[in-house]
């Protein structure tokens, strides 16, 4: 379909790290720093890991827990240093079936629920089976980066 697409990811690990109470704009923040200093050594391997896109985040209806995450890059995929922050872990997603709404320009977390509200609306005019209960936002860019921006929100096929 024009409006969305549907992926197959395969199972794969991310690191991860869960904001509480924040909103979510601050949470991606300090997600990100926290996930940030992981990459640059502070696991214990004391590794410098390549920073990866997308950078994601997992909102979950009526709730102020924000789950940011990177994805961890394919070489280390088998067994990616430990974490030494507490607050941040080792995920393994497994397998699955994602519809996918991509857009541009510099996503606000107004502009993420207004593009699943519309991604929303297209699953659903189309009979399109999907969880409802949360979706991922997920960023390609560097806030450096000024054009031609991609950004895109994720339901995860029932």
């Amino acid at each position: 379909a024009k409006d969305y697409e549907l992926r197959q990811y395969e199972t794969a690990k991310w690191v991860s790290t869960v904001i509480r109470g924040e909103t979510q704009k601050e949470a991606m923040r300090q997600g990100f720093w926290k996930l940030f200093h992981y990459i640059q050594g502070k696991n214990e391997k004391e590794m410098k890991i390549d920073m990866t896109v997308p950078v994601t985040c997992l909102i979950k209806s009526g709730c102020t827990d924000f789950k940011i995450s990177f994805f961890v890059p394919f070489e280390h995929q088998d067994s990616p240093p430990q974490p030494t922050d507490s607050d941040v872990f080792i995920e393994e997603r497994k397998a699955a079936a994602i519809f996918v709404r991509s857009f541009g320009g510099f996503a606000s977390p107004e502009k993420y629920a207004e593009e699943a509200e519309v991604l929303t609306r297209i699953l659903r005019n189309r009979g399109q089976p999907f969880h409802e209960d949360f979706f991922y936002t997920a960023g390609y860019d560097s806030p450096f980066k000024l054009f031609n921006r991609h950004n895109e929100v994720w339901y995860f096929k029932k």
